[in-house]
């Protein structure tokens, strides 16, 4: 059984209507949907078919919410569970092609597909575990005069672009927008989202958890569409989230020294460099 889940925050309705679409068009049984809005008025989405749960909650934040789907869908004797982020949508052999191939991985605990802007330009969402300095310099320094070549450089290094994205690797890290898992390894582990990250840094903190007990795979044979909007960069206050979520990040993972970001980080670009100079 596949199912999966989505949370609302005031989204507009023809916003989530591409991913309904692409929901009820797949092999997904059950959609959960986590409304966190003041007022319930998007209830009516609950109406669109009989695959879908609709809950309307206090807004507990992103991982938390999805927590209420998985722990449900868990005790429903799912095997795979999908995270989704309401900006997003898919071709209906999308789910299907990852469940075969998580079955065919079983070492995986988790997978995330190849995933494009609208216009098809793609988007490098596979990364090393990140540093203060990676984040600080991705936001904040202009990619202008010296600093361009630069900046481009670590950044490259950073979304792992050395690899071509046309290959599957194990990254310690990846976006949240699309997370397809395999429950089997939640349960085990007792590994869910850590609910005192509101919002921003809750998928970087999940996945680390989960490479620590499986591989979190890139599979580029399967596509999403990701209308990512980058809010905390047009928003001061999500701007303010974002780097609270980060201050929470590090002081529980470490600032300047963190031994398991230095193994990882060097083990992934050692793999990516043996694929591309073999």
């Amino acid at each position: 059984m596949l199912t999966a889940s989505v949370v609302l925050y005031k989204t507009p309705r023809e916003q989530t209507q591409s991913l309904l679409e692409s929901v009820l068009s797949s092999c997904i049984e059950r959609l959960f949907i986590i409304d966190n809005s003041p007022d319930d008025s998007r209830r009516i989405l609950g109406d669109a078919s009989p695959k879908i749960r609709y809950i309307h909650n206090e807004n507990l934040g992103y991982g938390a919410s999805h927590n209420l789907a998985i722990r449900e869908t868990i005790d429903s004797g799912a095997e795979f569970h999908i995270v989704l982020n309401p900006d997003v949508s898919f071709p209906p052999e999308t789910p299907e092609k990852l469940l075969l191939f998580m079955e065919e991985h079983p070492d995986a605990v988790s997978a995330m597909p190849k995933i494009v802007y609208p216009d098809g330009r793609p988007q490098y969402l596979c990364k090393l575990l990140p540093s203060p300095s990676d984040l600080i310099f991705r936001r904040f320094v202009p990619p202008v005069g010296f600093f361009k070549k630069w900046k481009e450089k670590k950044d490259a290094r950073y979304c792992l672009m050395d690899s071509g994205y046309d290959t599957v690797i194990n990254p310690p890290c990846l976006s949240g927008c699309f997370m397809f898992l395999r429950l089997s390894a939640l349960t085990a582990h007792d590994i869910f989202f850590d609910d005192r990250f509101f919002m921003y840094f809750e998928d970087f903190d999940f996945i680390r958890r989960l490479h620590r007990v499986g591989k979190t795979l890139f599979f580029p044979g399967a596509q999403i569409v990701h209308a990512h909007a980058k809010e905390s960069y047009r928003s001061r206050k999500m701007l303010l989230c974002h780097i609270k979520s980060a201050v929470r990040y590090f002081n529980k993972y470490g600032w300047l020294f963190d031994r398991e970001r230095t193994e990882w980080n060097r083990r992934i670009l050692g793999e990516i460099r043996a694929e591309v100079c073999p």
